[in-house]
């Protein structure tokens, strides 16, 4: 069962279905299959952003065509028009099964509202995209069709419909515009360099630095989601401090056509995140104006999550990485996280229904074939949690972030916000109880701020990151002096 409702506004869930159901992307990303999936589904800064034009209107006709058999559900002639990685990931089953679980979790089909399209060129490649906008009883949606220059379907995606124009990024009031400058570099070389920003301080250096890692999902430079862009906060906000942040597009967004099948089922965080954390690190350390023994690497989320790993992984023998930072970093497995939020959702609005039920004792069994300790590497993803692969799962049994802080030699600061329904205050509380006595350790709560660390009120909720919002200042001050204490300590 597709868990379409869920998915489409769940945002730290990791996924390889088939269907990419990502909350808040907002401009497309060619992406023939998926690749883990939604933390965020953020967008590239201007400098890097795909060039787009109009498809063409035999493009356009054709994209509505394939819309309505999907809608009609002539299901052998929507998979004649996939290309082959797609035939592969998405067969004629998967289809249909993602069709009959519309109506079930977004009501009535009412009308179709719209169809635009654009067409973008990435890595030397030209894709024509056709969105389709469905009303239905509960919710509007896009389905996103991807075509390859051959004119075949490469990629089908649903997302919450562009109903408004895209909200304008505008710096929080901490931010002082002429107190850095920013420059692109790449992150990294060969088939996986990826584009980044290296924002700098303006004056004389040399400067501390951060790099920022992202949480689960194809996320862009600044973690975009909706409206928000958490790590163009960090970036700037520390800049106008005295501080050098390095951001870059994530390698599963930035190269989203190479993770083929047969790549995605070897993946590991090693691939996905670690490998391209410490080629940032890197980078910064042979960068004129950056302090080598002053480089901190702050990881949200999933990011957070790994960070006792990219500091082990670190080869440096002397400049070690000098910190680690936290933001809303679980200490608990996946795939539990993954159940929960799931529950949470489903759970939001005081009822559960019977075909939410089924779903959720579907995942509840797949989250069961993870721990079991009889899971292989051939274990079929389709019988894991959101059709992951079992050598991801299998990567971080027995990865215990917390106990495995334990050991390093680098300081830790902790960030959680009390209000987050994603990686919760149970999280917070495994770093208290395993570096709560460490002088090394600082941890810090905040009662009113959510998963991107933006204050609200009340029961935080997915549709809280359609509302345009800011990292809380006291969290920039919290990090600053931080740094500032380090650097006097060592």
């Amino acid at each position: 069962m597709a868990l379409m409702k869920t998915i489409i506004c769940l945002a730290t869930l990791l996924s390889m279905t088939g269907l990419l159901l990502a909350c808040g992307q907002a401009t497309p990303t060619p992406q023939p299959t998926q690749t883990p999936a939604p933390i965020n589904t953020p967008q590239p800064t201007a400098a890097a952003q795909p060039t787009a034009a109009p498809v063409p209107a035999e493009r356009l006709a054709a994209g509505q065509a394939f819309a309505d058999q999907f809608l009609n559900r002539d299901y052998a002639a929507v998979v004649d028009q996939f290309d082959a990685t797609m035939k592969s990931v998405f067969p004629i089953d998967k289809v249909q099964e993602a069709r009959e679980s519309l109506e079930p979790q977004l009501g009535a089909f009412r009308q179709q509202v719209g169809i635009r399209g654009e067409q973008v060129e990435q890595n030397g490649t030209v894709y024509d995209i056709v969105y389709v906008a469905w009303e239905f009883e509960n919710a509007t949606i896009e389905l996103r069709i991807v075509y390859d220059q051959a004119g075949q379907v490469a990629g089908l995606f649903f997302q919450p419909a562009q109903t408004t124009p895209p909200t304008p990024y505008a710096a929080p009031a901490y931010v002082d515009p002429g107190a850095f400058r920013e420059q692109e570099v790449t992150v990294g070389s060969g088939e996986w360099a990826l584009p980044g920003t290296l924002t700098v301080p303006l004056g004389d250096g040399p400067f501390p630095a951060v790099v920022l890692v992202h949480g689960s999902g194809p996320n862009d430079r600044d973690e975009t989601i909706g409206p928000n862009k958490p790590f163009r906060d960090l970036a700037e906000g520390l800049a106008s401090r005295g501080i050098a942040v390095l951001r870059y597009e994530k390698r599963t967004k930035q190269h989203a056509a190479k993770f083929t099948p047969d790549v995605l089922a070897a993946l590991t965080v090693k691939e996905e995140t670690v490998d391209d954390a410490l080629a940032a690190v890197d980078l910064l350390r042979q960068t004129e104006g950056i302090d080598p023994a002053q480089i901190y690497v702050l990881g949200h989320s999933l990011g957070g999550y790994l960070l006792p790993r990219i500091a082990l992984a670190d080869p440096a023998s002397s400049d070690r990485i000098a910190g680690l930072i936290s933001m809303a970093g679980p200490t608990r497995p996946l795939e539990e996280l993954t159940l929960e939020q799931v529950t949470y959702i489903l759970g939001l609005d005081g009822t559960v229904s019977a075909d939410e039920q089924a779903a959720l004792d579907e995942l509840a069994a797949q989250v069961a074939r993870v721990q079991d300790p009889n899971l292989s590497a051939e274990t079929p993803a389709e019988d894991l949690p959101l059709n992951i692969p079992a050598p991801y799962w299998l990567d971080l049994r027995g990865y215990d972030p917390a106990e495995t802080a334990k050991g390093l030699a680098q300081p830790l600061l902790i960030l959680q916000g009390e209000r987050d329904y994603q990686v919760t205050t149970a999280d917070f509380q495994g770093w208290q109880a395993a570096l709560g006595s460490l002088p090394s350790a600082t941890l810090k709560l905040y009662p009113d701020l959510n998963h991107l660390f933006m204050a609200g009120e009340g029961k935080s909720t997915p549709a809280e990151y359609e509302s345009a919002g800011h990292v809380a200042e006291q969290v920039i001050e919290d990090i600053v002096a931080w740094i500032q204490a380090n650097r006097t300590t060592q």
